[in-house]
C-alpha cells in the first residue's frame, strides 16, 4: 500500500475519488489513505499535487517537463565591493538594518577611551605597535619576561 496524506484543501476531494474505487480506498490515519499502487498510477493528478506519498512531498512529472527559471546568481569578488541587490530580492515590508561606523563601533571592554579609536600602543623593548594598552602589556609579559 502506497500511503497518502492529501493536502488539507483536496481532502474532501480525495475521499470522494477513493469512496468511488472498487474495492474502496480506506483510510489508514486520520488523515491519509492507503492507496493500492495498481490504483495509485491511476489516480487523478490534480488530487496529488501539494500531497505527501510514503512520508515525501509528492512531486508532479509536469513539474519536471516544464522548464525552471535559473535564478540571477551575483558573484562576489574578492577585494572588491559586493555588488549591488536588486530591489525585488526584498519582501514589501524589508528595512535596511543600519551599519555603524567604525567610529560608532563600541570600545572593547574595559578599554580607555582612546584606545576605541586606534590609537597605537609600542611595546617600549622592541616597538612593536598595539591597538590596546592591554595587548601591548600581555605582550611585553610574555614575550620580554626578564624585563618586569
Amino acid at each position: 500500500m502506497i500511503t497518502v496524506q492529501p493536502v488539507s484543501t483536496l481532502r474532501v476531494e480525495f475521499a470522494k475519488w477513493a469512496v468511488q474505487q472498487t474495492p474502496k480506498v480506506r483510510t489508514c490515519s486520520p488523515h491519509a489513505f492507503a492507496v493500492p499502487p495498481h490504483l495509485f498510477t491511476h489516480m487523478p493528478e490534480e488530487l496529488l499535487v501539494g500531497s505527501t506519498v510514503d512520508g515525501h512531498p509528492y512531486r508532479s512529472p509536469l513539474e519536471d517537463e516544464a522548464p525552471a527559471e535559473e535564478p540571477e546568481w551575483l558573484t562576489a569578488v574578492p577585494g572588491e565591493p559586493l555588488p549591488e541587490v536588486p530591489e525585488t530580492a526584498y519582501g514589501p515590508d524589508a528595512v535596511p538594518l543600519p551599519v555603524p561606523e567604525p567610529e560608532q563601533r563600541p570600545a572593547p571592554a574595559g578599554a580607555a577611551p582612546s584606545e576605541g579609536k586606534g590609537a597605537a600602543f609600542n611595546c617600549e623593548v622592541c616597538s612593536r605597535p598595539f591597538a590596546t594598552s592591554r595587548g601591548r602589556d600581555t605582550h611585553r609579559r610574555q614575550a620580554h619576561p626578564e624585563v618586569n
